[in-house]
């Protein structure tokens, strides 16, 4: 059967990146669509990384931070930036682009959300870009449409997505309020929702495309911190999504974290998520 394969990164760098590897990587990959976070470059950046490759992108307002971009073997059909309130700055944090999965148009996101830090403005930013994230699933998912929402989303869901959970409680990334803006986004569509932090909310059906594939089982991490060994004990955080809509979600063929073999063979602090997409 037929298949797209798309594969989401946050490259730290598209420079730096491609300096360390990742155009090998991609050589071996059969990658179809990428979607890319932290480009931290311009136009010409990208296409000497990613030469031959067709690509939008939306760069961050400071120069050298974010940046968002989706790269295709084969050009979008359209593209859009435009998210969340006028007063809003999300440049550099999300952006669409349409293609097709066979006969069927098919919208692919990039999304960059904040890291965050409790109790700062940092995370006021955070829980902005969150209620607009979850008023354009809401559309983006209606009428039974192929959609899919991948990136690097700073938040692990459940207990199950980072490793030292307990520890981090109480800090971005794990903070009740973050995943019960997933428990709202993945419940069951129309359905009341009460989440890991006490709120009530209605599900948008949404589907956490590797939680389904794998099961109930630590991970797989997709992001390992600097510090100590964490990598090399897979102590590790699943903050790299692919987010579908039901009708994409029953589509998925494989799903894979490219995972690199050695910490010094790594190109990225985040390892990509790469799944097939049969139509």
């Amino acid at each position: 059967m037929p298949h797209l394969r798309i594969a989401t990164v946050n490259v730290n760098g598209i420079r730096a990146a491609a300096r360390n590897g990742m155009s090998s990587w991609l050589d071996e990959a059969g990658i179809d669509i990428l979607t890319l976070q932290e480009v931290r470059g311009q136009d010409e950046h990208l296409e000497a990384a990613l030469p031959g490759w067709s690509f939008v992108h939306d760069e961050a307002t400071a120069k050298g931070r974010a940046g968002v971009a989706i790269a295709s073997r084969t050009p979008a059909i359209a593209s859009r930036t435009e998210f969340g309130a006028a007063d809003f700055d999300s440049k550099g944090r999300w952006i669409e682009a349409d293609y097709l999965l066979g006969d069927r148009p098919l919208t692919v996101v990039s999304a960059y959300v904040h890291s965050g830090e409790a109790d700062t403005p940092k995370q006021d930013e955070k829980w902005k870009f969150l209620d607009a994230f979850g008023t354009r699933l809401g559309e983006l998912g209606a009428d039974g449409a192929l959609a899919l929402v991948t990136g690097d989303l700073n938040v692990g869901h459940r207990e199950l997505d980072i490793k030292n959970w307990r520890g981090n409680r109480k800090k971005a990334g794990f903070l009740p309020r973050e995943r019960a803006y997933f428990d709202r986004f993945l419940g069951e569509s129309g359905a009341e929702i009460t989440a890991v932090d006490g709120t009530i909310g209605t599900g948008l059906g949404w589907v956490d495309v590797g939680r389904r594939f794998h099961g109930e089982i630590d991970g797989p991490y997709t992001w390992w911190s600097m510090r100590g060994q964490a990598f090399d004990n897979d102590s590790g955080w699943r903050i790299d999504y692919h987010l579908a809509t039901p009708a994409l979600a029953e589509r998925v063929a494989t799903y894979h974290v490219a995972r690199a073999a050695a910490y010094d063979q790594r190109w990225s602090d985040h390892a990509p998520v790469v799944v097939d997409y049969s139509y």
